[in-house]
């Protein structure tokens, strides 16, 4: 369908242009975007198993849990990165150049409901995107990968 590829060429543009912005700053910006800090999500491929990146924002963030929001602009589909690591949840973020290893899991429901309001006070644009899709948009904690 081409409204589907237009809007998976939309959000590989938009990570182009934001890996951009980071690289001609030599890494001081783009490392928030309003009150959000930045982080970039390394997942395994699915069906290629090769390494994936992704940019994304934060909304909730602490020293030992990293909430992302697999909301994909309110589309009806899930984000690939979010079937990766839900396939492998062995995952890492980056954020100012240092790498943690995580692993990553879809909210409950009780802790969806828990988490939502502080996401949407963090960017009122996460519940416009869930109006906009019949699409549960999974919530997604990360925590520090135990060795």
């Amino acid at each position: 369908m081409i409204s589907n590829r237009l809007t998976d060429l939309s959000m590989r543009a938009m990570n182009a242009v934001h890996r951009s912005l980071q690289m001609l700053s030599r890494g001081r910006l783009g490392w928030k975007i309003g009150p959000m800090p930045v982080v970039e999500l390394h997942t395994i491929g699915r069906t290629s198993g090769q390494r994936r990146s992704t940019m994304l924002t934060a909304p909730i963030h602490e020293a030992n849990r990293v909430v992302l929001i697999a909301s994909k602009g309110g589309d009806d589909r899930h984000p690939f990165w979010y079937l990766n690591l839900v396939d492998q949840p062995d995952v890492e973020l980056t954020e100012n150049g240092i790498t943690r290893p995580m692993r990553a899991r879809t909210a409950s429901e009780a802790e969806k409901a828990a988490l939502w309001p502080a996401i949407v006070r963090a960017y009122s644009g996460y519940a416009g995107y869930q109006r906009r899709t019949a699409r549960n948009i999974p919530v997604v904690i990360c925590e520090p990968r135990t060795p």
